[in-house]
């Protein structure tokens, strides 16, 4: 995986970051135990323009952990912020994938200025978010969907999440998100919706378009719940367009 791991002490844990290309930044933010690694295809096609930094959040990926920490979405979010601000990338353009959405749309919500612009692939952030119970089930349905190529990364990072925290996460969407949170978003948003997603449907992507005042939608044509790795083409194509569009 070409690029430069970053590494930086953030609230006593040392949090990876991997960053690739030139320009301006743009932070990637990744779904429920997912990891930095498993966005290399997409990251590719961002750095062609941008200077891209894929976050690892506490216990995903190469970054460290404890034992109660992260549990829940509000952790994710104030990491999150707290990297930025060290970082120095605060008021970066962020793109967040499946919970990394829900999490950018926290961070938007309750640390106002931490982001310039908002692109959502597939992105969970609503009450309706079903049982632990069904989104693994429609994970389940979404495996044969997905490239073969990113199993193997996708059960390394699993395994490095753990089952205990993926469980401690899943639930908390369940009760994290409500329209009037999501109605304090006000930063240009793009949502991403694969059309061949069965975890996160148009629907739901419909609803949070609703909350959130004058969000985009762009679909995509046979995206996986993975978009961002079976097709990352055209959400790098979506995401570089919006973000000139902004001049950010």
């Amino acid at each position: 995986m070409s690029g430069e791991a970053t590494y930086l002490t953030v609230n006593g844990l040392r949090t990876h970051a991997w960053k690739r290309g030139k320009g301006r930044p743009l932070v990637l933010v990744p779904g429920l135990a997912c990891a930095s690694w498993m966005y290399v295809r997409l990251a590719r096609e961002l750095a062609r323009e941008r200077t891209v930094f894929v976050y690892d959040p506490p216990g995903h990926g190469h970054s460290d952990d404890r034992p109660a920490y992260p549990v829940c979405i509000e952790h994710l979010t104030d990491h999150l912020a707290a990297w930025l601000r060290q970082a120095g990338l605060w008021g970066a353009p962020m793109l967040g994938h499946s919970l990394g959405g829900e999490v950018m749309f926290d961070l938007a919500a309750r640390h106002p200025g931490a982001a310039c612009a908002l692109v959502a692939c597939a992105p969970t952030g609503i009450p309706e978010n079903p049982s632990v119970h069904v989104q693994l089930l429609r994970l389940l349905r979404d495996l044969p969907r997905e490239r073969p190529g990113l199993l193997v990364p996708g059960i390394r990072a699993y395994s490095r999440c753990g089952l205990r925290r993926i469980y401690l996460l899943a639930r908390d969407q369940q009760v994290h998100m409500t329209g009037p949170l999501l109605g304090r978003v006000d930063v240009p948003t793009l949502l991403l919706d694969g059309l061949a997603d069965p975890v996160v449907q148009s629907w739901t992507v419909q609803r949070i378009q609703v909350d959130i005042p004058d969000a985009l939608v762009r679909q995509i044509e046979g995206g996986t719940h993975a978009l961002t790795d079976s097709h990352p083409q055209a959400v790098a194509r979506f995401t570089l367009d919006f973000l000139r569009e902004l001049s950010v």
